[in-house]
């Protein structure tokens, strides 16, 4: 089965956020469950030159956009067992003011959707699937159906889109679909890709695609509410028997306690409880914190924004402060979020440290070193911080939301399940109380603590899960 993934983003080549992670990490996994992946990118200037140079083109053709006919080469290189195309076109791909937030947008990516068709058609690639992923390439749902209808192998394909964030929706004036689309017939089509009377490229694949997917179970269910479902609400419910939601998963090679050169102590689930405490101590000495191995020390590895919750951290941190606990930060984001945080820093030297920026070694070191990890988002379509924190024997204290809601079962007492704690509001007084409950445990409770670590540390969070949910939704029928 040959799967063609198209996307804006992949790590190693362009990464802004998760969608990057993603799309680098699942199309490996599925080749090595045996399925022959295709990834076709933008062929960007922010590309690192080490891997610009390795790219051989392959084939040149012309793509149509609106009246306009512009060149598109096609560059290929293959790394870790996938094939990945790149489609250049300087004009709208050299650009070095950052990747995205151009008044052309609209037209970059409309171009990019008809070169991912143009990609398949002119290579003949022969997919069982076609895997979109966000507003970016949403497009290419209604060209494989309406312009490639006489195409044998795009009109039998099966076309998957996946929602990384319903935030972002691709949302431009209407004369976008006029200038850069042409779709017989025009009236259906246009109904289908409007929304309050603007462009919506996100619609559009919603409408189109044969499956939809989310990274998370619950992030599934929550954008078909209006609290979550930034406007699109009524069409997910109206498509709801086409939406699912897939976790994403973790590298457990990159990410291996056992084997991370960045750890003081290196462990696994059977000596976490000797050589976690060694990372804890290192963690603080670096960090200028009065060395103590029996302070709870919760860890945050993130953005600093309003989506991860870090305002309403920051809001309480004196209730936070009362527990007796010591906080370690690393992360970057709104300025206002981290001069609260550098203030603290300041002002409560035992108890608070942080790092603006971001440091992977470190991010490993905190991992290690906490004993809590920190995600109070206000919305999280999956997370990944939450999984490598356990990865790493770090309980989290999470709020009940999208996937750190499947992925984080509250601690129960009363039958001692669970591997994390959690909060459902989004009030200071809801995530104080969590915190205190995970301070409670650990204090009085050694045994219940360390079964949590041990639960949380043999969970499989590996991408294989992923592949394989993903394979059985590319041959449902």
């Amino acid at each position: 089965m040959q799967v063609v993934f198209a996307s804006s983003e992949c790590f190693p080549f362009i990464k802004t956020g998760g969608l990057g992670d993603v799309v680098y990490a699942l199309p490996r996994s599925l080749s090595k469950a045996g399925v022959d992946v295709r990834v076709v990118l933008p062929k960007s200037s922010l590309i690192p030159e080490q891997y610009l140079e390795q790219m051989n083109l392959v084939a040149e053709t012309v793509v149509r956009v609106g009246w306009r006919e512009q060149y598109c080469g096609i560059f290929q290189l293959e790394l870790d067992g996938v094939i990945y195309y790149f489609v250049d076109n300087e004009y709208y791909f050299k650009r070095n003011e950052g990747y995205y937030g151009y008044f052309d947008d609209g037209e970059r990516f409309a171009f990019f959707s008809w070169a991912v068709a143009a990609v398949i058609e002119k290579l003949a690639l022969e997919p069982a699937v076609i895997h979109l992923n966000d507003w970016h390439t949403a497009m290419v749902a209604p060209i494989i159906r309406h312009a490639y209808g006489w195409n044998r192998v795009m009109n039998n394909c099966k076309i998957v889109f996946t929602i990384h964030n319903l935030r972002f929706q691709g949302v431009f004036g209407e004369s976008v679909l006029e200038d850069f689309f042409e779709f017989y017939p025009w009236d259906a089509v246009h109904a289908h890709c409007i929304w309050n009377e603007d462009a919506n490229f996100m619609k559009a694949a919603i409408i189109y695609a044969d499956s939809i997917t989310t990274v998370s179970p619950n992030y599934a269910r929550e954008i078909q509410t209006r609290a979550y479902g930034e406007g699109l609400d009524g069409i997910l419910r109206e498509y709801s028997g086409k939406l699912s939601g897939i976790l994403n998963g973790i590298d457990t090679e990159l990410y291996n306690p056992f084997k991370d050169t960045a750890l003081v102590a290196p462990f696994n689930a059977h000596r976490v409880n000797t050589q976690k405490p060694i990372n804890k101590v290192a963690l603080q000495e670096q960090f200028g914190l009065p060395v103590n191995p029996d302070i709870p020390l919760i860890g945050i590895v993130s953005r600093l924004d309003h989506q991860k919750g870090f305002d309403l951290v920051g809001e309480s941190l004196h209730g936070i402060l009362d527990l007796g606990v010591q906080l370690v930060l690393l992360g970057t984001g709104d300025p206002h979020i981290e001069h609260v945080f550098k203030h603290y820093a300041h002002a409560h030297k035992d108890q608070v440290a942080c790092f603006i920026g971001f440091d992977d070694m470190l991010a490993r070191q905190i991992y290690a070193g906490s004993d809590m990890f920190l995600m109070p988002s206000r919305f999280e379509p999956c997370g990944i911080g939450q999984m490598l924190a356990m990865r790493y024997g770090s309980i989290p204290i999470v709020r009940e939301t999208g996937g750190l809601a499947d992925t984080v079962p509250a601690y129960n007492p009363t039958d001692e399940s669970g591997k994390g704690f959690t909060f459902l509001l989004f009030e200071g007084y809801e995530l104080v109380d969590a915190i205190a409950r995970s301070t409670d445990i650990y204090y009085n409770n050694k045994v219940a603590w360390k079964k949590i670590i041990g639960r949380a540390m043999r969970d499989d969070y590996s991408w294989a899960t992923s592949a394989k949910n993903y394979i059985e939704l590319y041959t449902e029928k």
